[in-house]
Formats: C-alpha cells, sequence, structure tokens
C-alpha cells in the first residue's frame, strides 16, 4: 500500500564529503552550527580542518548587541578550532574609548595563549592599525599587550612565515622587541615575508639605530619586506645583501612627508644589493614627498625600481613643480618600471608632453594610474601610441581634473574617443576615464 512505502531519501544525504565541505566553506559560523545538526554526516563535516584553516576576527569599536555576540561567536569557534589555523587575520575596527582597549587587550591575551599551546600549524599572522600611539592606549595595557604578543611570537617563531604588523605606532624598543620575538629561539629568523609599514611612531629616524640593524640582522630569509623610507640606511641594505640575496624579492617602501627621509643613502650600497639579488624589485609609495630635490636624494639610478606612486592627495604648493621629476628623475628607470601611479594637485602646471614622453620610454610600463590635471587630447594621443605598439600598458585609469564645474563638453569629447579606440579598449585595456571637478 502507499501508506507502507519508505519516505523518499534526500539526494543531499548522499552528497559526497568533498561537496558537503565546499558547501559548509561559504557558510558563516551560525550557519554552520545550524548545519551540523542536521545528521551524524554533516556534524563530522563541522569539524573537518580545511574549514577552519583561514580565520578574520573583528573586534568592533562601537558597541551593539549584535557586534557583542557575533564577536562572542567567533572567538569561541577559533577557541574549539583554533589547531587547524593556517592564517590568522585580527582587525581592529573603529576602538573608541580605553575601557574597550582593556577588553581588547584581556581577550587577545586569552586568544593568543590558547593558540600558542594548541596550534602547531599557523603560517600567517595580520594584527594591522592598532596605532598603539594612540591615548586609548595606556601604558600598562599597552605593555601588557606587547608582552603577550611577543611571547606569541616567540612560540611561533619555528613555524610562522608571514607576519604583518602595519599600522602598530610603536617605540623603537617595542618594535625591535617584537621582531626579535622571532629569532629568540634560535637567534636567526627564516620567516619570509614582513610589512611593518608605519610599524614605529612618526618622527622616528630608524636609519641611524644601532638596535634595529641588530634585530634586522637575525632575519636571513626574507622574501619580501614592507617597511618606512625612515628605516634605510647603507647598514640595513649591507645586512640585507648579506642574509637575504638568495631570496630576496621583493622591497616595498613607503616614504610619508612626516617620517624622515633626509638621510644619505649611497647608491653603491644599492647597486651591490642588486647584483646580489638579482631578483630584486623596489616598489616606492610616496605621500606627499613631491619636491625634486627631496626624490632626487632617493630616487638613485642604481635602484632595481618596478614600481612608483607619487600621491600629493588635494594639497596645493605654489612652490612645488612635477617637471623635473618626470624628465629627469623617473626617465632612468626606463628598463624595469613596470607600473606608476601620480595623483597630482598640479593646476598651475600642464603636463601632457612630458607624461607621455615618459610613457613612450618606459618599455615595461603595464599599469597606469594618472589623476592630475591633464588636457582630454592626452587620452587621444595615449591611446593612439599604443594602437601602434609604441607602448604596451594593459591598465589605464585616469581622472582628468577640471577646474570648471560643467565638464560637459569634456565628458562628450572622452566618449568620442572611446569610440575611435573602442576595438582597442574593449579587446586589450582595463581601462576607466572619467573627468572629476576640482573647484
Amino acid at each position: 500500500m502507499e501508506g507502507d512505502s519508505e519516505p523518499e531519501e534526500s539526494s543531499w544525504a548522499h552528497l559526497p564529503d568533498v561537496c558537503l565541505r565546499r558547501v559548509f566553506h561559504w557558510l558563516d559560523d551560525r550557519d554552520r552550527s545550524r548545519a551540523a545538526l542536521v545528521c551524524k554526516k554533516w556534524s563530522c563535516a563541522m569539524y573537518s580542518g580545511s574549514l577552519w584553516r583561514c580565520r578574520t576576527i573583528t573586534f568592533y569599536g562601537q558597541p551593539s548587541r549584535a557586534r557583542t555576540l557575533e564577536f562572542q561567536s567567533a572567538l569561541w569557534y577559533t577557541k574549539k578550532f583554533g589547531k587547524y589555523l593556517k592564517h590568522l587575520e585580527i582587525k581592529l575596527s573603529n576602538p573608541y574609548n580605553t575601557p574597550f582597549i582593556k577588553k581588547f587587550q584581556v581577550t587577545m591575551k586569552g586568544l593568543l595563549s590558547h593558540l600558542g599551546k594548541c596550534n602547531s600549524h599557523l603560517v600567517s599572522l595580520s594584527i594591522k592599525y592598532l596605532e598603539l600611539d594612540c591615548l586609548i592606549w595606556k601604558n600598562v595595557v599597552r605593555a601588557q599587550f606587547i608582552k603577550n604578543l611577543a611571547t606569541f611570537l616567540k612560540r611561533m617563531s619555528k613555524q610562522l612565515d608571514y607576519l604583518n604588523l602595519k599600522g602598530a605606532r610603536i617605540t623603537l624598543e617595542e618594535g625591535c622587541e617584537l621582531l626579535n620575538s622571532l629569532s629568540s629561539l634560535t637567534n636567526r629568523s627564516f620567516i619570509s615575508e614582513i610589512n611593518i609599514e608605519d610599524f614605529f611612531s612618526l618622527h622616528l629616524s630608524v636609519y641611524s639605530s644601532a638596535l634595529f640593524h641588530q634585530t634586522m640582522s637575525k632575519f636571513h630569509s626574507l622574501t619580501i619586506l614592507t617597511f618606512n623610507y625612515n628605516c634605510i640606511s647603507d647598514e640595513l641594505l649591507n645586512i640585507l645583501r648579506e642574509h637575504s640575496y638568495h631570496s630576496l624579492c621583493t622591497l616595498n617602501i613607503k616614504c610619508h612627508i612626516h617620517d624622515p627621509h633626509g638621510q644619505v643613502v649611497s647608491g653603491i650600497s644599492w647597486a651591490n644589493l642588486a647584483k646580489k639579488a638579482p631578483k630584486l624589485n623596489v616598489n616606492f609609495f610616496f605621500e606627499r614627498v613631491m619636491k625634486h630635490d627631496h626624490l632626487a636624494r632617493i630616487l638613485l639610478v642604481e635602484i632595481p625600481v618596478s614600481s612608483i606612486s607619487l600621491r600629493s592627495c588635494y594639497f596645493s604648493d605654489p612652490d612645488w613643480t612635477m617637471r623635473p621629476t618626470l624628465t629627469n628623475l623617473l626617465p632612468a628607470y626606463w628598463h624595469g618600471l613596470q607600473k606608476l601611479t601620480l595623483e597630482l594637485n598640479n593646476d598651475h602646471e600642464l603636463l601632457d608632453d612630458e607624461l607621455l614622453q615618459l610613457i613612450l620610454s618606459c618599455k615595461r610600463l603595464l599599469f597606469l594610474k594618472v589623476w592630475a590635471f591633464l588636457s582630454v587630447s592626452f587620452m587621444e594621443r595615449l591611446l593612439q601610441n599604443r594602437a601602434e605598439r609604441k607602448c604596451i600598458l594593459t591598465t589605464i585609469k585616469v581622472r582628468i581634473y577640471t577646474a570648471q564645474d560643467d565638464s560637459t563638453e569634456e565628458e562628450r569629447l572622452l566618449a568620442d574617443i572611446y569610440r575611435k579606440f573602442k576595438y582597442l579598449i574593449d579587446s586589450e585595456l582595463n581601462y576607466f576615464v572619467i573627468t572629476y571637478p576640482m573647484v
């Protein structure tokens, strides 16, 4: 009889384990826990180590019940499945007062202590924008946090391969204490990638510190190093040449207007490093460091530069001129420059010809991003040269500043230019060009 037939089993019951784990991979913690209640098979899937190898925990500064519950849930799951972790990211979002920072410090103490005891797989740790120089970090809380983090890094030093402490903003002594933790067991560290951009507090002349040089000499396998120009010295370049020449591929260097950058670095030191580390590419990011004499002291011809970003933001200096940089400094890297970013407030200076000549001279330039006062005809000339294979750009992103409220005419001309080169843009370019009133 019809009533005696067995109920039809759902096809989900026969889903292969590999597919089931893939489904769980896309679920958040709450949905995973609910799905685990369906049956024994789904419960087992919940405990698959592959689901818990990567973790991002966000500490939300603005209080709300929902965010508090989410944070507690995320922290509980991390402790429960922490032994599987390979990649951990901690985010501190909008910290707003000292009690919140104290709670963050206490929670991190427990979290790091637990992971230090149970985890043997962690290879990547990121804790960005701690901003430990802010007033909401009281001295006692700050010191305890750094101590706990240093202890954790010491425990993980043999397995950790990537560390990102960008934006920590700590003293020279505290920073070296944390970095030394990575080599405290063997007096050597074989971590391959470190991001210490804005790691030290503003205005520090790190380049003159013997303590910093001693700390950096303990790293023997650096592949990628991201840091500030106020750390650069002949001593540091020689340390990198001696200890990481066989692995070093990338130096990402930020130079900010508020960081000291008046030190004298020898071109010979750069040349020796480049010769010993032939795979090396150097990427420069300048923030409001725009004057030619400042840049000339930094951008030496011996540096194997692959990328340059010059950003003045919206600041305008009537005594500043960009033309010497475009015509005298940057062409020195014609053989290696692959990426160029210019965000300039050059309302008093026309640069169309100089910029186009620079682009055509850089034989390996693939990426161009320009925010500046330019004429619309610059885009037509650039695309015409690209169509004639006089350059090899694959990405063109341009924001043409205009001093007029109404940019209708410029937009019409840009549309005409797009139609003229549509075949090229659609088939070969990542292309985005707009006008932007700067009134």
